[in-house]
């Protein structure tokens, strides 16, 4: 059973740091893509960042581009979001996501397995 852990959420002032991690389980992820999301109250859910877990190249949506780096750790099976420059803008639940890459990558159709998500807030 494919498990995805979020953590390192929290509250953060205007133009701070944030690190997400997620622990992934229960699978190989070689040919996958791992994605983070995000959403905020009252919007839909949206792509932030992905992976392809092989070969490290990595996907970004242009709100977070320069601002956000996503990179993996295959000995421990791992993902992380670094967040600075934090934007109020930016607070959301943030979801790490599984699934095997794709033109779809950039998508949430392109993902079978969702963590539970992780809160990040950003006062101004």
């Amino acid at each position: 059973q494919v498990q995805l852990v979020e953590s390192g959420g929290g509250l953060v002032q205007a133009g701070g740091s944030l690190r997400l991690s997620c622990a992934a389980s229960g699978r190989t992820f070689s040919n996958y893509a791992m994605g983070w999301f995000r959403q905020a109250p009252g919007k839909e859910r949206e792509f932030v960042a992905a992976i392809r877990w092989n070969s490290g190249i990595t996907y970004y949506a242009d709100s977070v581009k320069g601002r956000f780096t996503i990179s993996r750790d295959n000995a421990k099976n791992t993902v992380a979001l670094q967040m600075n420059s934090l934007k109020p803008e930016d607070t959301a639940v943030y979801y790490c996501a599984g699934g095997r890459y794709s033109s779809s990558s950039t998508l949430q159709r392109g993902y079978d397995y969702w963590g539970q998500g992780t809160q990040v807030t950003v006062s101004s």
